[in-house]
């Protein structure tokens, strides 16, 4: 499932933050638009997540135009800088959430839960609160909360901050390998060139 940005602009009042940019995810690879802390990458995401409107420009998910549709009715999975996870639900309930949304019945859910804890290394803390995790947990939770759902397109929005260098690089391996495994078409931004060629297929740098 592609996706395919074209000709967005995004303005704040006369402040132009995005100006006709364009770009292509191609189906199950990852994208990385890699640009300096406030160059529009943020903008871009909550564009395409439909948090935000474009000024001009279209949005194309799967050859259908979701330009205008709301948030909730695109499949698109996002993981932010700082996880937004929520604090008074287990590593398992964060992870079902959107499943819960969807009407899913509680067997599957568990089962997906499980498959997807255990893809990205925190199976055995399913049942524990996420005010006990590391950093590094914290983010892996993020990460199977937003791919629980299958999204048509995953989002990540610097989804590294905040680690020391060595976790770091093995959660940017870590993250390489479970996009390509679950066969994800993904679009990260990140001000981080090293931590895009280690996650990404392609780079496009944003001015």
């Amino acid at each position: 499932m592609s996706l395919t940005i074209t000709d967005v602009s995004f303005s704040y009042g006369e402040r132009s933050i995005l100006h006709d940019f364009s770009l292509e995810v191609a189906a199950g690879t990852t994208t990385a638009v890699v640009a300096p802390s406030g160059s529009g990458k943020s903008t871009l995401l909550r564009i395409v997540a439909g948090l935000l409107k474009p000024t001009t420009g279209t949005i194309i998910l799967d050859d259908r135009n979701i330009t205008n549709t709301p948030t909730h009715q695109r499949s698109v999975g996002m993981v932010f800088q700082d996880n937004q996870l929520f604090p008074h639900l287990n590593v398992h309930d964060n992870v079902a959430f959107g499943l819960k949304v969807s009407k899913m019945n509680q067997r599957d859910i568990n089962s997906r839960c499980h498959e997807l804890l255990e893809l990205v290394g925190l199976g055995d803390v399913m049942r524990q609160s996420v005010a006990t995790l590391s950093g590094g947990e914290s983010k892996r939770v993020a990460l199977a909360r937003a791919l629980a759902p299958s999204p048509r397109v995953l989002l990540l929005d610097e989804p590294l901050t905040g680690l020391d260098q060595e976790l770091h690089d093995r959660l940017a391996q870590d993250l390489h390998q479970i996009l390509h495994s679950t066969d994800t078409t993904a679009l990260l931004v990140t001000h981080d060139l090293t931590e895009a060629e280690i996650i990404s297929d392609s780079i496009h740098h944003l001015q």
